[in-house]
């Protein structure tokens, strides 16, 4: 049975709590696609997320480069993609995205749609949507 768990983060500053509720609920799968327009915050909210796993200093988005790779003692290879640019499956799979979505790595995705179908079945998927009043609300279905 699919339920959903929802997040209202109110500013940044509830982003590393929110970031916590999120692993501590789904933080044992590994492969996570983030859906949500331009600005709604999924860049930010992945940084949160790669701080509450212990990762230091991390790069931003990957816009340019498709996939930052991170170590985490907690949680092992991390990967955050920003496949903004890509332009067909076929292009993602010559980056190596299925490889890297099926090793034992975890797998943070912005703009999954443009691999939708490369996804495994298990992904979790998570919509990130902007409130009048500028807060946020994430809604992930578990």
């Amino acid at each position: 049975m699919e339920t959903n768990l929802e997040i209202r983060i109110e500013s940044v500053s509830d982003i590393p709590g929110a970031a916590k509720e999120f692993l501590d609920t789904v933080g044992h799968r590994k492969v996570f696609a983030f859906d949500a327009e331009m600005g709604a915050g999924k860049t930010t909210f992945i940084l949160g997320l790669l701080g509450a796993m212990g990762i230091t200093n991390p790069d931003g988005s990957p816009t340019y480069s498709l996939v930052n790779v991170y170590e985490s003692e907690m949680f092992g290879k991390v990967y955050h993609f920003d496949l903004f640019r890509i332009n067909s499956e076929e292009e993602a799979l010559d980056i190596g995205v299925e490889e890297i979505l099926y090793s034992d790595g975890v797998c943070f995705i912005e703009w999954p749609d443009k691999i939708k179908d490369l996804l495994p079945d298990n992904t979790i998927w998570s919509y990130i949507s902007k409130n009048e009043d500028e807060s946020r609300t994430l809604t992930v279905e578990v």
